[in-house]
C-alpha cells in the first residue's frame, strides 16, 4: 500500500522569508508554494519590451511599473495568494510593501506552455477580485496574439492578432503597437 506524505502548509510570513533566500521563485496559493519555471528568451524580451515602454510612458506621474520579481498579493475568501505577474502597474502608493503590492491597476502575463492554463483560468478568475484592477492582459510568445480583459467590459476578451494592431491599455492611457511588443521576437 502506497501512502503520500501530507502537504506542508506555509504561513505567509514563512513564505516571504523563504522567497527572500531562494534563487527559484515560487507562487503561493492558500498555503502551498508552486515553483516557477525559468523564462525563455522570447518571454524575457516580450516582458522587457512591455515594461520599458510602459515605464517610459508613466515617467513623472503617479503610476509605477513593476516587473517579474515583484509579487502581487491577493486575499480571496480569507486565503492569501501571491503571484509574480510579468508586468504590473500600480497607480497608488497604498498597499506597496517591500516584496509585493496589493492594489495594481494593470496586470500583464506573458504566456508560457507550463503556465498558460493557470494564466487563462485561475488568474483570470482571481485578478478581477482585486478592486483596483482595471485590465488583465495575456501575451502569447510563440505567435502574435494579445488578449485584453477589461473590468469596464465585464472581463470579455478582446483579441489582437494582426501585425499592425495596437494594444490599448486604457487604465493607464497608453497604446502600444504589437510590433513593439514583439520587437526582436517575431
Amino acid at each position: 500500500m502506497e501512502t503520500s506524505a501530507p502537504t506542508l502548509l506555509l504561513s505567509v510570513e514563512d513564505y516571504l522569508r523563504h522567497e527572500a533566500d531562494v534563487t527559484v521563485r515560487h507562487e503561493y496559493v492558500m498555503g502551498r508554494i508552486h515553483a516557477m519555471d525559468d523564462s525563455t528568451e522570447s518571454h524575457n524580451l516580450i516582458s522587457g519590451n512591455v515594461v520599458s515602454a510602459i515605464h517610459a510612458h508613466l515617467r513623472g506621474g503617479p503610476c509605477k511599473a513593476y516587473m517579474a520579481d515583484f509579487k502581487v498579493r491577493l486575499e480571496i475568501n480569507r486565503e492569501d495568494i501571491f503571484y509574480y505577474p510579468d508586468v504590473m502597474v500600480a497607480c497608488q502608493r497604498a498597499g506597496v510593501e517591500q516584496y509585493y503590492l496589493r492594489y495594481p491597476t494593470l496586470l500583464v502575463e506573458v504566456l508560457s506552455p507550463s503556465t498558460e492554463n493557470i494564466d487563462r483560468r485561475e488568474k483570470l478568475l482571481n485578478y478581477p477580485q482585486i478592486s483596483t484592477v482595471e485590465e488583465y492582459v495575456l501575451i502569447a510568445q510563440e505567435t502574435r496574439e494579445v488578449t485584453i480583459h477589461r473590468r469596464s467590459e465585464d472581463w470579455a476578451p478582446r483579441l489582437l492578432t494582426v501585425p499592425d494592431a495596437v494594444a490599448e491599455f486604457r487604465s493607464i492611457k497608453f497604446s502600444l503597437p504589437l510590433a513593439r511588443i514583439y520587437e526582436g521576437v517575431l
